[in-house]
């Protein structure tokens, strides 16, 4: 798999094919251009992960190719390459939306760093951009890369359109009723109703005439009749949420239901057909239930013949950054707030939690993040070496100081007692971006 697709720009015909060399090398797709012009014509921006491109060419500069770009994609990222007077020049180029700039001669490493963190970005965006196209998208639903929710998704394609009963197992928080809901909606019964029962949240004093429904008169202070929550659902689904809460004496009318597709309200002699499917969801081993005695092994059997676990959000780190991408910017939508782009250092410090919450716990976080209100602190990612950990030590310490004094990275080279040049270059290193200085001059 690529590592990226990258267009490089330079009026230097040796330094492109350099260029060209160490980048294929490093995993990218590259092609290159020795005309602006030229470049701008083949631009398949559809096909482009990030642009590199000089500042000083014939014809048409760096910042005339970046603002032509920016008419035509505005999310590409554009990485600028700059001689040392062209500092004030590039600054205004940021301004402009170019994604970085880096001053000549500049270390290769550094500028896979950069393309590392641009192509990421525009992954992001575009993910974004196709799960708010609808949510008639299955993957607009079950938002994920990793191979575990590719997964996930080919079930419920599957799933969706046969009338099965499913058993959806997974932890506390890892989407089981957004799944419920999916094989509800993509399936033929979309039409009918999808009536969810927390069974946990029903007391047990009236989950039978809730559940099942009763005739007037049935019990004290029956004075009419009640439709139960299931023959509600003639047409469609019963999701049957935490159904390892169901009372024991409830179970085997459930099984029975389920089995005959027949219910019989309470107070009643004849039974009501029900054309429904029933999907359960338990955060527990309903196995190791029934063989301890407290779930009903016969119910268990029942519903367990299609088994459609679910992933805590730990077995798919790849999934986190988008995933809270695309909480932070609904909450913005939705309480009319603004919304910042997510930086590498918290992307990586992200990607390494726990989340023994899983997905509800991550939604929780990136509202909270968007509202301004404090949220737990992250455990800093730790990297396997000494190196990577001194580098994301000093990677945190510079965002940190860049936040600090609002992207002013003359304050900040004073606050971190380094030269304004070596710290633009750190910042280039470890693909941080601060707000450009109004007025600043070259790094000292």
């Amino acid at each position: 798999m690529t590592r990226g697709r990258i267009v490089f720009v330079d009026d230097e015909p040796d330094l492109c094919a350099a260029a060209a060399d160490w980048l294929d090398a490093s995993g990218f797709e590259v092609e290159v251009f020795t005309d602006p012009r030229q470049a701008l014509r083949s631009l398949d921006s559809a096909a482009c992960d990030c642009m590199v491109s000089d500042m000083r060419m014939p014809g048409l500069s760096g910042l005339d190719l970046l603002r032509d770009i920016r008419e035509r994609d505005p999310d590409l990222p554009v990485v600028l390459l700059t001689g040392h007077a062209d500092v004030p020049l590039a600054v205004e180029a940021i301004q402009a939306g170019a994604y970085h700039f880096l001053e000549k001669p500049y270390d290769a490493e550094q500028l896979v760093s950069i393309l590392d963190n641009g192509v990421e970005r525009r992954r992001l965006k575009r993910e974004i951009q196709r799960l708010q196209r609808g949510t008639e998208d299955l993957d607009a639903r079950l938002i994920g890369i990793s191979p575990v929710m590719a997964t996930v998704r080919r079930s419920v394609q599957r799933l969706a359109d046969i009338d099965v009963d499913v058993l959806i197992t997974g932890e506390t928080g890892t989407g089981k009723e957004v799944v419920a809901r999916a094989l509800h909606d993509f399936g033929h019964r979309r039409a009918g109703p999808f009536v969810a029962i927390n069974c946990a949240a029903v007391p047990e004093t009236i989950f039978e005439s809730e559940i099942f429904g009763h005739e007037r008169g049935a019990f004290t202070g029956a004075q009419t009749s009640r439709q139960g929550r299931i023959a509600h659902a003639a047409g469609g689904t019963v999701f049957l949420d935490e159904i390892e809460s169901m009372p024991l004496a409830l179970q085997a009318k459930v099984l029975r239901i389920i089995q005959e597709r027949m219910v019989e309200p309470i107070g009643s002699n004849r039974q009501v057909p029900v054309d429904v499917r029933f999907i359960a969801a338990t955060k527990v081993d309903l196995k190791a239930e029934s063989e301890a005695g407290r779930f009903r092994s016969d119910l268990y059997f029942r519903l367990s013949t299609i088994d459609l676990p679910l992933p805590p959000l730990r077995d798919r780190p790849e999934d986190i950054p988008l995933l809270y991408a695309v909480f932070a910017r609904r909450a913005a939508e939705r309480y009319g707030l603004g919304f910042k782009e997510l930086a590498p250092d918290l992307s990586l410090d992200l990607s390494q939690q726990r989340w023994p919450g899983n997905v509800r716990e991550l939604k929780s976080y990136a509202e909270r993040a968007v509202i301004g209100l404090e949220a737990p602190a992250l455990q800093p990612a730790v990297p396997g070496n000494l190196p990577e950990l001194v580098a994301a030590y000093e990677a945190r310490v510079i965002a940190a100081t860049l936040e600090a004094t609002g992207g002013a990275t003359a304050e900040a080279a004073e606050r971190l007692g380094v030269p304004r040049r070596t710290l633009n270059e750190k910042i280039a290193k470890y693909g941080l971006r601060p707000e450009p200085e109004l007025g600043e001059t070259s790094p000292g």
